[in-house]
């Protein structure tokens, strides 16, 4: 392995260096983004409960606040529940801005590391093949070693660049998703706490 890397020139260093940071990120986002720690299951009847027997005191509202992203949303809402529905609203979208900022952290240098290693990568084949040509120029063809080595760095750098990119704009494209769908799913969750609030709507206590 070190071989290779010896192989493939120094600009081997900066895609080892993205492949580490992307493994880091992807590591972090799928503990992060888990269904479980954004929508906690039933939090909405929670709310709804405490409601009820009026216990949506500040103990509570630190508790819910703290538990979790969609959490902290419902709270913002609760804050304003003897407001009417459209400042509930408004309160609920204001922190659900910056609770997706939160879901959404590390995903543009995520794909950054995939737009950049490729043209790294590339970047060494350009300077493999200079160093072709240049011995081409001053020895000829008749030193096969000395060309094997240019052409092998480049075909280094583009194949690891290559290998750090299409993991990394696979798991790219995938928290994208999963955010827009964890997003959709707080509207939702968000939307049926005002109904509920607001008595257009019974709780059914089953937030999936």
């Amino acid at each position: 392995m070190l071989d290779l890397v010896k192989a493939g020139g120094w600009l081997m260093l900066p895609i080892i260096v993205c492949s580490v940071i992307a493994v880091a990120i992807i590591a972090e986002r799928l503990w992060s983004l888990r269904l479980r720690r954004v929508l906690p299951k039933h939090l909405v009847a929670q709310v709804w409960r405490w409601d009820k027997i009026h216990q949506l005191n500040d103990e509570h509202m630190r508790e819910l606040q703290a538990s979790s992203p969609l959490g902290s949303i419902l709270a913002a809402g609760i804050v304003n529940r003897h407001q009417d529905r459209a400042v509930m609203k408004e309160s609920i979208e204001d922190t659900g801005r910056h609770v997706v900022h939160e879901l959404e952290r590390y995903l543009n240098t995520l794909g950054t590391i995939a737009a950049i290693t490729p043209l790294l990568g590339l970047l060494g084949t350009v300077i493999g093949m200079i160093k072709v040509f240049s011995t081409i120029t001053t020895q000829g063809v008749g030193n096969p070693g000395a060309l094997a080595g240019g052409i092998s760095e480049a075909l280094l750098t583009t194949a690891a660049g290559m290998s750090v990119a299409i993991p990394t704009l696979m798991f790219y494209r995938y928290f994208r998703g999963r955010v827009r769908m964890l997003v959709l799913r707080m509207e939702q969750e968000a939307m049926l706490m005002v109904e509920i609030m607001h008595g257009t709507r019974k709780s059914g206590g089953n937030n999936p």
